[in-house]
């Protein structure tokens, strides 16, 4: 089994729930890395789900702040990655690991 470090997601976050990352076939992944900036002058919301159970469940973010957080969860085959914010000015950087 090889193990591969991968970006899931980089980029700006929509206003509804988007898929940012899907496990691919005959894969288990593990999301181990999270970044969220909101570069906005106000307050921010952001959710994040897995196989839509929440993970960053309506956070909020200061103005012009970074929350960094290290789930190290297992994702199976076909699961996904999802999230949202109340701005597009809030981006995301997500990472893990790929096992196939």
């Amino acid at each position: 089994m090889a193990a591969t470090p991968k970006l899931f997601y980089r980029g700006a976050a929509a206003t509804s729930s988007t898929t940012l990352y899907t496990v691919p076939a005959a894969t288990t992944a593990v999301l181990t890395d999270i970044v969220v900036s909101n570069t906005s002058s106000n307050q921010q919301y952001v959710t994040m789900t897995v196989d839509g159970i929440n993970i960053l469940p309506t956070v909020p973010i200061s103005p012009n702040t970074v929350i960094t957080i290290q789930p190290k969860t297992v994702i199976p085959t076909g699961n996904i990655v999802a999230g949202f914010a109340t701005s597009a000015n809030v981006n995301f950087h997500v990472s893990g690991v790929e096992i196939a």
